[in-house]
């Protein structure tokens, strides 16, 4: 994959997807190690002893060719649209789902949720305003702080609406990847550690204190970029 941004090596693109990929699979429910994603996810392999499911494997490789899409993406500058979300979910579901990147058909509910997701009937509409809601508060926002709040917000809706049959969370997830780096922000992980507190900023609309969960994350991520660049450049000097 070629770098973007002139700041990502190969690295660190691999070392986000495979972070990416353990995390937002495990959000929901993939109990595929951090070794064996790497294995997965760089070498095509799933050791033998992981005792993972072949369900699983597929919601780990998926996501390679998902982030590809969306790097791709990303070098053409091409704005979020409905069109890009269905590809990504296709991707994401590829292999696991008869309906992948389609809308949802019949209504779907969130395990735990007090709130309704929207109708089949609504869902089109609803993602096209998100997505152009979204582009007019990124287009007219004054500051960072103010685009993190808008991509943060967006993310929130998206997973209310719950606009696929399954695979809501791993798609969301990317898109929001995809704008944050659209924007010039460092990758957002969240980890499966932290489930619960996400899951709680995603049912009360929390938009504040996932952007100050956000914030806290983004900088350590700035960090672990930083360290490969400069790990980059070393090997470049002593090459």
């Amino acid at each position: 994959m070629e770098y973007f941004f002139n700041t990502f090596t190969q690295e660190y693109l691999d070392d986000i997807l495979v972070r990416l990929a353990h995390h937002s699979a495990g959000i929901e429910g993939n109990t595929i190690s951090l070794p064996a994603t790497v294995s997965i996810i760089v070498n095509g392999t799933l050791p033998t002893s992981s005792g993972a499911t072949v369900r699983e494997f597929y919601e780990i490789e998926n996501h390679k060719q998902a982030f590809e899409r969306m790097a791709s993406h990303l070098i053409n500058e091409d704005s979020l649209s409905v069109t890009i979300i269905k590809e990504i979910h296709a991707d994401l579901t590829d292999r696991l789902q008869y309906d992948k990147g389609q809308f949802k058909k019949s209504e779907n509910m969130i395990i735990g949720a007090e709130f309704q997701t929207a109708s089949p009937a609504e869902t089109p509409v609803l993602v096209t305003q998100l997505v152009d809601n979204l582009q007019y508060r990124l287009d007219n926002a004054k500051t960072s702080d103010e685009k993190l709040l808008a991509i943060l917000d967006a993310h929130i809706q998206f997973e209310r609406i719950q606009p696929f049959s399954d695979g809501n969370g791993r798609t969301g997830r990317m898109i929001m990847m995809d704008s944050l780096l659209q924007e010039g922000f460092s990758p957002l992980i969240i980890e499966k550690e932290t489930k619960a507190q996400y899951v709680e900023f995603l049912a009360n609309q929390d938009v504040e204190g996932f952007f100050q969960f956000a914030k806290e994350r983004l900088a350590k991520e700035q960090k672990r970029m930083q360290a490969f660049q400069n790990m980059d450049e070393e090997q470049i000097k002593y090459d």
